[in-house]
């Protein structure tokens, strides 16, 4: 990621949950315990949430792993990661998570290490998307899964006329109100870069996942993408 993305997410990590919740319409923390289920995670699992954030996935993730599990929670912004600490030391201190400040395009963790992987709200914003399925590939063990949540441009058009009029009158508005219009007016064009469903399936195998499928969520406006390795 630049080094422009990662200071607008410094930016707003105090109202990083609070902005994910007007997006969302408030319905993140549904989709997020979806792509849950679909990284098919066990207890005593070794588990990894790239661009974890605030850490909702990750700690989740920390739950279904249980005490015996572990999990590491990588984020390129430290100000998110300390976000991430404070709360899991504050509410899941029995559970063992680690937060590591690192690229998703050169991950700091050896080959075939990990269970069970998530990724949320990530994908969109990394400046390479094959490198970063890549190196999730590499730190993947063989027959595990991952689960990539993401917001989408729908196909349909009136779904993708109600998202923009969403994102240009409901949360840029929010973000001026809060001082963060510029943070958040790069939504939109990210959402254009983004390869849609049918694209992320190919980059997935052509990197190496044994299986790729792609679930459109929310009119498709949201999707997940389980890859195997």
């Amino acid at each position: 990621m630049t080094n422009d993305i990662r200071a607008i997410f410094d930016r707003i990590a105090p109202v990083y949950d609070q902005f994910n919740d007007w997006l969302s319409l408030g319905q993140h923390r549904i989709w997020k315990e979806m792509a849950i289920k679909w990284s098919a995670v066990q207890t005593g699992d070794t588990c990894l949430d790239l661009c974890c954030g605030s850490g909702d996935l990750a700690l989740s993730l920390a739950r279904r792993a249980g005490t015996n599990g572990k999990v590491y929670g990588v984020d390129f912004s430290a100000n998110l990661l300390a976000t991430a600490k404070e709360r899991s030391q504050t509410h899941y201190p029995q559970f063992a998570i680690s937060w590591v400040e690192a690229d998703v395009l050169n991950l700091p963790f050896e080959d075939h290490q990990f269970d069970a992987a998530t990724m949320g709200y990530g994908l969109r914003n990394v400046k390479d998307i094959r490198r970063s399925l890549q190196e999730l590939h590499r730190v993947l063990k063989p027959g595990k899964r991952a689960a990539i949540l993401d917001f989408h441009r729908p196909n349909n058009q009136q779904f993708r006329a109600f998202q923009q009029w969403y994102l240009d009158h409901i949360v840029v508005p929010m973000a001026e109100r809060m001082g963060m219009k510029e943070e958040y007016a790069y939504i939109s064009p990210s959402l254009d870069r983004f390869p849609q469903g049918r694209e992320q399936v190919e980059l997935a195998y052509e990197v190496g996942f044994t299986s790729a499928t792609h679930y459109p969520i929310a009119n498709g406006m949201m999707g997940v993408l389980v890859v195997v390795k």
